[in-house]
């Protein structure tokens, strides 16, 4: 079964192709990302109205990389009574991102996958952004048949920052989130903070990447938000706001930089990994995934591995690849997957933008 996955929930214009065997061994064809990073550094943070303009004009050639990788031809339209030439695939079905996200980023992907679902007679399938970065550590993988349940999930992003319990495929309990800011939110304001631009979390990586203890003449110290409350919530704007009145206390904090945002993601990451153990601990996980832009941290992926190996050994560790940890239409087409599979289809009638989707 193949699936054409399409993600324009934010700042990404993406397309991929995925294929299932049935067996539950998910390959990636060809997985295409238009960014736009570029375009909102210089405005500090990803602007609407620009994203969306952004993402009409870059939708249907992302989409036709795509599929021109996976060597998939545009023979799905009636006029063609179905018939590709020798040596193309075929489609099974349309996966979108439906939310949650920018309402105007959502309606490009939507509508545009609406069309291609009517256009071609392909059966389309609502996907949950949340989900697909949950289902982002499966691509190329081992068989999932091999996943034993419960897992829990952290999924940590510019947007979102939750641990979701899932019991099997499909089914989803988010049992701790963010009460203010996301993880990646914090990061990008610090960073702003510390005047090392945007976006946020690799900035402030690789400015504490020169940070040398051995160097250091000047200890500072952040708090743990929510670090021992008794649930599985978040809270980062505490964080930040420490993180404000540090600097904005002490004259030479330029010549610190590298402390402050060692400082800061060591904090960053203490909260996350903390709380993470205690979830599986709480639920009996045996399988524990890191999803999300933020996963893509190299601080944070280290110290979770150690962490699972030493204090979680029965626990079966997944973290997506780097080319998979930020917004792509490969997990959302993995997620499609799964839904495709169980016939839980939706007619392209019926696909629309929804911002505020709740998982699950």
């Amino acid at each position: 079964m193949k699936i054409l996955g399409i993600e324009s929930s934010c700042d990404e214009t993406a397309a991929a192709v995925i294929e299932g065997n049935g067996q539950g061994q998910i390959r990636v064809i060809s997985n295409v990302i238009s960014s736009q990073i570029d375009i909102h550094k210089q405005y500090g943070g990803i602007v609407p109205e620009v994203a969306a303009r952004e993402h009409v004009l870059n939708i249907l050639p992302v989409i036709n990389q795509a599929l021109s990788q996976a060597k998939i031809h545009h023979c799905f339209s009636p006029l063609t009574k179905g018939r590709c030439p020798k040596g193309r695939g075929v489609l099974d079905a349309i996966a979108v991102t439906v939310g949650p996200g920018l309402v105007t980023s959502l309606q490009v992907g939507v509508e545009t996958a609406k069309s291609l679902a009517y256009t071609w007679n392909l059966p389309g399938v609502a996907v949950n952004h949340i989900e697909g970065h949950i289902y982002a550590g499966l691509a190329n993988k081992f068989p999932v048949s091999d996943i034993q349940f419960p897992v829990i999930i952290l999924t940590v992003s510019g947007g979102h920052t939750l641990l979701v319990l899932m019991r099997g495929w499909g089914k989803y309990e988010t049992i701790g989130a963010t009460r203010d800011d996301a993880a990646g939110e914090a990061f990008d304001k610090a960073a702003q903070a510390l005047g090392l631009g945007f976006p946020g979390g690799p900035a402030i990586a690789q400015a504490a990447e020169k940070f040398d203890i051995r160097k250091s003449t000047f200890d500072i110290s952040l708090p743990r938000p929510m670090i021992d409350s008794k649930d599985f919530d978040f809270s980062f704007s505490g964080l930040k706001t420490a993180l404000i009145y540090a600097i904005k206390d002490d004259p030479n904090f330029k010549f610190q930089i590298s402390n402050y945002s060692h400082e800061f993601q060591e904090a960053v990451v203490d909260v996350l990994v903390t709380k993470l153990v205690k979830a599986t601990e709480a639920y009996n996980a045996k399988t524990v995934m890191l999803t999300g832009g933020v996963s893509a941290n190299a601080r944070l992926r280290q110290v979770l591995s150690e962490t699972v190996k030493q204090e979680l050994p029965d626990a079966k560790l997944l973290i997506p690849d780097l080319k998979y940890t930020t917004d792509n239409a490969a997990m959302i087409a993995t997620a499609g997957y799964f839904h495709a599979f169980k016939k839980d289809f939706t007619p392209w009638q019926d696909l629309k933008a929804q911002p505020n989707l709740e998982l699950g």
